[in-house]
């Protein structure tokens, strides 16, 4: 059986990526950090959070012995830190300054792949963190890769659909066109490696956008060429695959969806043990521990569950666990009615209960004679709360205003759809603009950007072509709509 033995609700917004080490694991988010937390009883290291990088963290990954950790981020770096002090050892900046989406580590830690959104390629070096080679597929963004066993080859995945097998040299060994119709979202090899007479073969897990995790044979012939089989297209799961992964003995599969599910199959028979129902959101990101019997899943409701595999597990088939109760945690105390609501909808009610659950009782009359709502909250600044609220006292002031900037971290992406948010702020949009990359924003946090940023674009680093913001109706009427139907 699978049970859930905990769940990590740290981040602040979308969970992107996690990891785990012998003895140390990793989760990364869109909201620009990443946490570390001792497997032993998953409690978070001192020097957690890391906060180098300066947008949305999409990939993390350690080297084999634990001692290090790689992340990558919208922010074009990829950066490598000590798991001893949490102090950045290098920053990896990407040829091209795109976005980088995607990284991955080689088993034997000697080298470093790093995937952008422009589809261009980075192969570095670890031990010396000097770049190596690079390689681009046109028209793409990169949003998979993974090193083979033996840290020759590496695959990689794309927006376009195509699986793509490199050796260190960055030539291009193999091109499976169409892997996944309408794109891949993840893929990863079994640990293990095939051989027999002449020939090599790894197996090799990938997911994407067609609702299908597939299973695949890379061959080596004895000529050297290699060759991709199709094995097994695994369908239990009735929406997009985010994420796969193998445990460490290539026996059990892992992958998450925008159904919300987690799947876990049996790899070698291609049979599906257990749909776990937990999650509020879409399932971004799902791995193995190395050393132990658990799962990690990480998801778009900002939580990461623990989950521990029982002996006996792979003797079951399609079983559906009932879903489990969150276990107590000192994050998301507000009531069930009102977390439904954005902190700019509450009521003067709403904000006097908040008052009263954060210890703050005191100044429920003060906030009722002033008539403060959720928008006038929001607004308040140490200034305000002395000037206009009289309140005297300094470190009351101050925690107030702690609490307040809690709130609205705690607010960012609570059920929010993604395509209503900032990229830049990750908060609702209220004036969305289109700029000249293509994206909207918030228009007053777009302005800011081109003022201090010399005119690139926050979403891909390239000069923008010019400066001009379109009104997005559609879309501030599409966030009006959905607003009224909360």
């Amino acid at each position: 059986m699978t049970s859930l033995i905990c769940t990590l609700q740290d981040h602040r917004d979308d969970v992107n990526w996690c990891a785990f080490s012998g003895k140390l694991f990793a989760t990364c988010s869109g909201d620009k950090t990443l946490r570390i937390y001792n497997t032993h009883d998953f409690s978070e290291l001192p020097f957690s959070p890391l906060t180098g990088h300066g947008y949305t963290v999409h990939c993390c990954c350690f080297t084999s012995c634990g001692q290090f950790l790689a992340s990558c981020s919208t922010d074009a770096t990829t950066l490598v830190w000590s798991m001893s002090t949490g102090e950045i050892e290098a920053v990896l900046e990407h040829p091209g300054r795109s976005p980088v989406r995607i990284c991955a580590l080689s088993p034997d830690s000697a080298h470093l792949v790093s995937g952008a959104s422009d589809g261009s390629l980075a192969l570095w070096d670890f031990p010396s963190k000097q770049l190596l080679r690079t390689g681009a597929v046109s028209d793409t963004t990169m949003v998979a890769c993974c090193f083979s066993p033996c840290s020759q080859l590496f695959m990689t995945g794309s927006t376009y659909g195509d699986l793509r097998l490199w050796d260190l040299d960055m030539n291009q060994l193999h091109a499976e066109k169409n892997a996944h119709d309408l794109g891949v979202t993840c893929c990863t090899f079994a640990p293990s490696i095939l051989s027999g007479g002449q020939s090599v073969q790894f197996c090799l897990a990938s997911c994407g956008q067609d609702s299908h995790l597939k299973i695949w044979a890379v061959n080596k012939s004895g000529c050297g060429g290699y060759k991709m089989q199709l094995l097994h297209t695994l369908t239990g799961q009735s929406a997009p695959v985010l994420c796969c992964a193998f445990s460490s003995d290539g026996q059990l599969l892992v992958s998450g969806s925008v159904d919300k599910t987690v799947v876990i199959y049996d790899a070698r028979n291609a049979m599906l043990l257990y749909t776990l129902n937990q999650h509020e959101r879409l399932v971004t990101a799902c791995c193995f521990s190395p050393t132990s019997p658990l799962i990690a899943t990480g998801s778009m409701d900002k939580t990461v569950n623990i989950w521990r595999l029982e002996d006996g597990c792979s003797d079951r088939g399609g079983k559906s666990l009932p879903e489990l109760s969150a276990l107590p945690s000192s994050e998301g105390r507000t009531s069930a009615g009102r977390s439904r609501l954005l902190v700019s909808d509450w009521s003067e009610g709403d904000v006097s209960a908040w008052l009263v659950e954060e210890g703050l009782e005191g100044l429920v009359d003060r906030f009722r004679a002033n008539n403060i709502d959720g928008t006038e909250l929001l607004s308040l600044t140490k200034e305000t709360l002395a000037s206009e609220l009289h309140i005297e006292s300094v470190g009351l002031r101050s925690k107030l205003q702690r609490k307040v900037e809690e709130l609205k971290s705690d607010s960012v992406c609570s059920g929010i759809p993604d395509e209503f948010l900032c990229p830049i702020t990750r908060e609702l949009m209220r004036e969305p603009v289109i700029a000249a990359d293509g994206y909207s924003y918030e228009r007053e946090a777009i302005e800011s950007w081109i003022n201090t940023k010399n005119r690139s674009s926050p979403m891909t680093n390239l000069p923008l072509l010019t400066t001009l913001l379109t009104p997005n109706h559609t879309l501030k009427m599409a966030i009006g709509r959905w607003q009224t139907s909360r």
